[in-house]
């Protein structure tokens, strides 16, 4: 029997569900973490005394590069997964980059963007 060469249209389309919920979710928490950068869920402290707000300041800073540096990630992350819809699209989804051959599904099911197996994740 000789070696399958993509996922067929029944198990692309699994793929896609998963994908475009987990895409659902992404996108929720990044517009999520932008609100919260822009103060506009209402939870400040211009309200408060000035000295409360004064202390507050440098941890308001290192939280907002936190926020910052998880909506890039996330941001990433969504780019991913909208890479991983055109694959599927064409039809090339799960097919690793370097060797050509199928990424296991348990790797897709745990990294639905993944373009490479593990062993050539490792090699790399």
């Amino acid at each position: 029997m000789a070696d399958k060469q993509r996922y067929s249209d029944e198990e692309l389309e699994e793929f896609r569900l998963l994908i475009n919920e987990k895409l659902d979710v992404a996108r929720k928490d990044y517009k999520q973490l932008m609100s919260s950068l822009t103060d506009s869920d209402g939870n400040d402290v211009t309200d408060t005394s000035p000295t409360y707000k004064a202390l507050e300041e440098g941890s308001m800073t290192q939280s907002k590069e936190d926020i910052m540096n998880q909506a890039a990630r996330l941001q990433k992350f969504i780019k991913g997964l909208e890479g991983a819809l055109v694959r599927i699209a064409n039809k090339t989804y799960g097919i690793d980059r370097i060797t050509g051959e199928l990424i296991p599904k348990e790797r897709l099911r745990a990294v639905p963007h993944a373009t490479l197996s593990v062993q050539s994740k490792m090699k790399q």
